[in-house]
Formats: C-alpha cells, structure tokens, sequence
C-alpha cells in the first residue's frame, strides 16, 4: 500500500509499506485494552492509607457511654470519626498490572498503525540525520514538514538527533523498540523513517 513520503524540504511523494502493519482493520476495543494495560502497568503504587490500628490516636473513651445524646464510640481511630482509620485503605504492594498477550499486543499496534494512516496522521520520511546538535536546524525541518507536534520513529536515534530534539516540548523522538501504544494515539502526527518501516514490520507485523 501507498503513504505520504517526505523530505527535509517537506516535498511530499508517495513509497510502498507493508499492509500487514499499515493496512489492518480498525479494533478499537483492542486498542483501548493495550493502552488501559500500558498505563496501569505504568503505575508505581507507592500511596497508602492507614486503617484503624496504625492511626495517631488515644485509647482513652471520647466521652461516656450513656446520657450525652451522642452516639455510642469507644475511641477516635473508628472509621466513622474525622481522623480515623480507612475501612479498606489503599496498600503500597496493590498490584495494578493487566497481562497482554503479545500476539494481542502486536496486533493492537498494527491496529493504531492502520488507524493513523486511514486518517492521515502518518508520514514517511527519507531520513533525518542532523551535522550538529542544533535544536534550531532540526526545528527547521519539522517546519518545512508543516509539523508542530509529533512521533518520531528514527531506525536509529544519534547523540545529534537526541541533543536537538530534546527541548522541544511537543517533540518526542525514538527508536522502533521503544514504540508504545500511549505515545502513538496522543501525538497529532507520527513520522517514521524509511529504515524504521522494516524494524517496525519485523516486530509487530
């Protein structure tokens, strides 16, 4: 099948890449399992609560039983009072893992893939190798591309490229292998490079 070929000029042609990762059926419910997996997996699950017992407080009685109009309490770590206990707190070793499979996995990125070409917010590009590390020149690039806000998929990511890349704020340059389904559906575009189609193929499709 057919995409959008740029340049460091933002000359736009057309090159051929693999339908089985480019061409796929949309699968929203997939796509949305894998990305609800990554960023739970994401998740440290360092906070805590306390419950009744490990709460600051005294054993004394708040005040006597009968005759206060009050109901009945027997110390102030009670789960009903301000201050006291959680019934069911949050525990630091919860886990919040999902499992995916990988067949799963791999599909589910073909699937966001597909779905970015269908709505054209992918493009190839030839190849972006920069002499220095000059944020300017490689903003320059992405301006001639007419793109503000992007995936770059680089076959392989030089100190140059990582220097000049780092300070933009809407920019996020990586390699094949470090592909992740958040990053693919929150950026506006996605730009992959020839040589990063052929990784790209080998791992998902």
């Amino acid at each position: 099948m057919q995409v959008e070929l740029l340049n460091d000029q933002g000359q736009a042609s057309t090159c051929d890449v693999p339908e089985a990762l480019f061409g796929r059926d949309y699968n929203e419910a997939l796509i949305h399992q894998i990305v609800v997996a990554y960023q739970a997996n994401a998740r440290q699950g360092t906070r805590a609560q306390k419950d009744r017992q490990q709460v600051r407080h005294s054993t004394k009685k708040p005040f006597r039983q009968k005759g206060t109009g009050n109901a009945r309490a027997g110390m102030t770590s009670s789960p009903l009072w301000r201050g006291g206990g959680r019934v069911f707190p949050n525990l630091p070793e919860e886990n919040f893992s999902h499992k995916v499979n990988k067949k799963q996995y791999r599909a589910g990125i073909a699937s966001i893939f597909s779905k970015l070409v269908a709505d054209g917010r992918l493009s190839v590009v030839e190849d972006i190798k920069l002499d220095s590390p000059k944020t300017k020149a490689f903003a320059s690039k992405l301006k001639n591309m007419k793109v503000d806000s992007a995936l770059l998929i680089a076959d392989e990511v030089d100190e140059n490229l990582y220097l000049a890349s780092r300070n933009l704020a809407n920019v996020y340059v990586i390699e094949p292998r470090y592909v992740d389904p958040l990053s693919l559906v929150h950026f506006k575009k996605v730009l992959v490079t020839k040589g990063a189609v052929d990784k790209l193929q080998e791992m998902f499709a």
